[in-house]
């Protein structure tokens, strides 16, 4: 079950950092001159906030990593190791005969 819960939210901050659409890249021809005129600056230069998409993006994956590992790690205790499966064999072994107070050999399981 944790490791379900762990993968579930593994995929959540995977896909939340890449689901945020960044900014794309335009390649324009630049011939030497300046696009605009000495004072049309602000007329052609756009601030688009980005570094708020990259920040959370980043908040996101660490987040995700928080809560992925205290459920990881989640419960914490020591529990004792299953005690090993006894040891078993096959062998024959007399039994005493029920009607005339002899022995005869049956194959029995014998374990440590």
């Amino acid at each position: 079950m944790k490791k379900t819960i762990l993968s579930v939210f593994i995929v959540a901050a995977f896909a939340s950092s890449t689901a945020i659409p960044g900014s794309y890249a335009q390649a324009q021809q630049y011939d030497g001159r300046p696009p605009y005129r000495h004072g049309d600056w602000d007329r052609h230069h756009h601030h688009h906030n980005n570094g708020s998409v990259i920040a959370g993006g980043l908040a996101a994956g660490v987040i995700g990593g928080l809560i992925g590992g205290a459920i990881a790690n989640g419960g914490g205790g020591y529990y004792e190791p299953a005690p090993p499966p006894p040891r078993c064999w096959y062998e024959s072994r007399p039994v005493q005969n029920e009607y005339d107070d002899g022995y005869h050999y049956e194959r029995m399981r014998v374990c440590d």
